[in-house]
């Protein structure tokens, strides 16, 4: 056999082998990001879970409250329907927002705040928040990599070629930073 011929053969062999483990790498760093956004949407079912208990005994005692209530069934209803992680981020982040609202008239009622059951669903709502929040910093940490390995040469070939693209990090809604406001 003819030397250019071996070396052809060689070449051909190290980039297809570069091309098959480019190809795996992606997919994995596409499969880690994608469970642990699992881990974030397990993370809001248990909030989920939580918050119509502690909205029925809350409920129990307010009556007048019942805009903040209502707002929370809307965002949980708009979480179902949602199909994207940016679409379950905004209404999650909705979620946020009229939990923050009920948890403060919580506060300002002491007959609530002496409630056993609100003090326990409270307790639980909070670690569950904690929760939510390592696990969306673990998913951006996921979503980082494979953005890095997406855009970075020469991965960022066989990223196009393969129709690996930029995924969105999970970023806090217009307003997060502001603390809920509840006029009576």
């Amino acid at each position: 056999m003819n030397k250019s011929i071996i070396v052809l053969i060689g070449v051909v062999a190290i980039l297809a082998i570069w091309g098959f483990s480019g190809y795996n790498g992606l997919v994995t760093l596409n499969e880690n990001a994608d469970a642990q956004w699992a881990k974030v949407e397990t993370q809001y079912q248990r909030r989920f879970d939580l918050i119509p208990n502690l909205v029925n005994s809350v409920k129990a005692i307010l009556t007048q409250e019942q805009t903040v209530f209502g707002d929370i069934a809307d965002a949980r209803t708009r979480y179902a329907g949602a199909t994207t992680p940016d679409e379950k981020a905004a209404a999650a982040s909705q979620v946020e927002g009229a939990l923050g609202r009920l948890l403060v008239i919580v506060e300002n009622y002491p007959q609530l705040e002496s409630s056993s059951n609100v003090r326990d669903l409270m307790a639980q709502l909070e670690g569950t928040e904690n929760r939510v929040s390592v696990e969306r910093t673990r998913f951006n940490d996921e979503i980082r990599a494979y953005n890095t390995t997406v855009k970075r040469f020469p991965k960022n070939m066989l990223a196009r070629l393969f129709g690996f693209g930029e995924r969105s990090y999970f970023e806090a809604a217009n307003g997060a930073e502001n603390a809920p406001q509840v006029n009576f």
